[in-house]
């Protein structure tokens, strides 16, 4: 009996480092971002993100990013789990973000919540890669009043661990 428990211990072991060879590296996004929301304000700028793969297709993603347009500007910062695939050199993405979000201007500045659906494709096998597009339904909500229809598109560079 002893020797049957070591040998599924030492199997479970051996699989456990199997899956573990298999998982993708951490990666690390900057690039461009448009967001475009309800009320026809179009502004440019900048996203950053990181991605943790816990297995090989399940993962944790951070996003940050900064729009800015007329004097107004836009922060968000989400998190949750991004689901991908890593098949030679193209790695088609979909996450749903949850997290704040922070409007400014010169008079003044308001805090809420954000949170994005979509997804995208990165492109590259190697250390570096492209991020071909992100695109994101973008819900936002500041001082009880939601806004529904806003989006944002992304393109830029990926470092991989």
């Amino acid at each position: 009996m002893k020797k049957l428990i070591g040998l599924g211990v030492l199997v479970c072991i051996i699989s456990a480092v199997g899956m573990a060879q298999e998982r993708p590296l951490p990666e690390v996004y900057g690039g461009y971002q448009f967001t475009s929301t309800d009320g026809g304000w179009h502004a440019n700028g900048w996203n950053g993100a990181a991605n943790y793969y816990v297995t090989r297709w399940l993962g944790v993603t951070g996003d940050f990013s900064g729009v800015y347009n007329s004097g107004l500007n836009l922060y968000t910062y989400t998190g949750g789990p991004v689901v991908s695939t890593h098949k030679g050199n193209y790695s088609p993405f979909v996450h749903a973000l949850f997290g704040g979000a922070h409007a400014g201007s010169s008079l003044g500045s308001t805090n809420g919540m954000a949170m994005m659906f979509g997804g995208g494709m990165d492109i590259g096998k190697k250390r570096f890669a492209v991020r071909a597009v992100q695109f994101d339904w973008m819900p936002l909500r500041f001082a009880g009043v939601t806004d529904k229809n806003n989006f944002r598109v992304n393109t830029g560079l990926m470092y991989r661990f």
